[in-house]
């Protein structure tokens, strides 16, 4: 089940479960996120898009083996795809697997919103909510701003996690 949304639903936006066709859309929001990086490699457009398609493939292969039960989920803004969020809840956590936006849809509030309505259900349901984020990804400021503390550094990624108002911060689980 899709988290309730009441922040995000002011902004217009709903989810629903990703499709087996939308594959492609899925990986074409990960490319999204990776355009600035590759360009910086200088490579030939059919030479990039390879290798973007190469990289969500082993992403994808890779959520799939690490979190098998996780909501994989499309996010809509009056009807129209703008991005993907995966989830995977275990007793006591929530885990953002992946949260991403396709660049026409970011910065405007809608990743605030549902993170804050990820977090709200969480504390309703008695669990945390934990990411993995890069070091360097903008989108760290945004967590550490609702509230998410780094618990442990797992290299390139730092594990992050948010607990409800008022509690400390501990590992999560997996």
């Amino acid at each position: 089940m899709p988290p309730p949304l009441t922040s995000a639903a002011c902004l217009d936006i709903s989810l629903r479960p990703a499709r087996a066709d939308e594959l492609d859309f899925l990986g074409a929001v990960y490319a999204s996120t990776r355009t600035e990086e590759i360009a910086q490699a200088g490579w030939p457009p059919e030479m990039e898009q390879a290798f973007l398609k190469q990289q969500h493939e082993a992403q994808h292969a890779h959520y799939a083996s690490v979190y098998p039960d996780a909501e994989r989920l499309v996010i809509e803004r009056g009807g129209e795809r703008i991005g993907r969020l995966y989830l995977q809840e275990w007793t006591g956590n929530v885990r953002i697997v992946d949260i991403a936006l396709l660049p026409h849809a970011r910065r405007g509030g809608v990743g605030e919103a549902m993170v804050r309505d990820i977090a709200a259900d969480a504390w309703s349901r008695g669990r945390k909510v934990s990411i993995h984020v890069e070091t360097f990804n903008p989108a760290r400021r945004l967590y550490e701003r609702l509230g998410f503390v780094g618990v442990e550094d797992k290299g390139v990624y730092q594990l992050m996690e948010w607990c409800a108002p008022g509690e400390a911060g501990g590992a999560a689980d997996a």
